[in-house]
């Protein structure tokens, strides 16, 4: 993969969520990046750690995660084209949790002397990052509810329409389709339930014919339905600068 593809996800995240210009662009094209093909379940980065560059996702899928005293595994967010999971550390040195791959994935890692001199010399693409790691938050927060105070299988379409809403905006889709290389389980660790009650999930909404999920795709078969089984509202994403 060639540099200038490494950026282009990235940008065009914020091309959707912020005001950037043409020279922004470049600079952000010109910031150093070492290219590393990674396997499924590789650790990127893991708690304790001090990384001393940023991860930007150039294909693939990453996933963010906690170890709870008992051992069980919480998954905290999903990652995809475009994002850079662990930008925190460019101010908060130690890593809290752990930053995994999920499926093949090609990243880039950008120092953070490189970054922190890009933001001091174009403000904007500061402010960009920044508003990206508000977005974060707001998407947390989307999840501790979903979490917390939806069921089941509300819980499941929420993350379904996360994922297609997030990628359509980087052209990551097919249609009502997308590639996810997930498993029962991951869901499972992501929502917060057995893996056999997510089995039962899965097949209540194939029952309802509001999504198709099987061997890496899952297919969203009535939107409307699914976005309303799921309770939800794009506005924490953040995908237009007015918002």
């Amino acid at each position: 993969m060639e540099k200038v593809d490494i950026f282009e996800p990235f940008l065009k995240r914020l091309r959707v969520s912020t005001d950037i210009d043409g020279e922004d662009e470049s600079a952000v094209r010109g910031l150093p990046i070492a290219v590393k093909r990674m396997s499924g379940g590789e650790p990127i980065v893991s708690h304790g750690d001090r990384p001393s560059a940023s991860c930007l996702v150039a294909d693939g899928f990453i996933l963010r995660s906690k170890i709870v005293g008992s051992g069980h595994r919480q998954i905290l967010a999903f990652h995809q084209p475009g994002d850079v999971p662990d930008l925190q550390s460019l101010f908060l040195h130690v890593m809290d949790h752990d930053v995994t791959t999920l499926g093949n994935c090609v990243l880039g890692f950008i120092p953070h002397g490189a970054l922190r001199q890009l933001i001091t010399i174009r403000p904007k693409v500061g402010q960009a990052l920044w508003r990206d790691t508000l977005t974060d938050a707001a998407i947390f927060r989307e999840w501790i509810c979903n979490i917390g105070q939806r069921d089941a299988t509300s819980r499941v379409a929420h993350l379904v329409i996360e994922l297609y809403t997030r990628l359509k905006a980087i052209g990551r889709t097919d249609g009502l389709s997308f590639d996810f290389p997930f498993t029962q389980a991951l869901l499972a660790d992501a929502v917060g339930t057995s893996v056999v009650h997510m089995n039962r999930v899965i097949q209540e909404l194939r029952g309802q014919n509001a999504l198709d999920m099987e061997r890496g795709r899952i297919s969203i078969l009535d939107e409307p339905k699914l976005r309303q089984i799921a309770d939800f509202d794009v506005l924490y994403l953040h995908l237009n600068p007015s918002l």
